[in-house]
């Protein structure tokens, strides 16, 4: 499998743990998730992605706002939609 972002096959997986939480004062009060995810890291450009386990995927729906915020730049959203196809 290559890196979707620049197409390498130099990648490698690694053991991770994650807090995934949301951001923002109104949340502070909310727990993290934790994962424990095997990442795929890309070597040559550092594009790294993983799978959310079904059990902590569960905890963060069950967290999720009513209203989805979108944050980043205009580059990190056009890459991501370029990944996405």
């Amino acid at each position: 499998m290559s890196c979707a972002f620049c197409t390498s096959t130099n990648q490698t997986e690694f053991p991770a743990e994650v807090n995934i939480h949301r951001l923002g004062l109104s949340n502070a009060d909310r727990a993290g998730v934790f994962v424990f995810p095997r990442v795929l890291v890309c070597l040559d450009c550092g594009f790294s992605s993983f799978m959310t386990p079904e059990p902590e995927l569960g905890q963060l729906a069950g967290s999720a706002p009513a209203r989805r915020t979108i944050q980043g730049t205009s580059d990190q959203w056009r890459h991501l939609s370029q990944v996405e196809r």
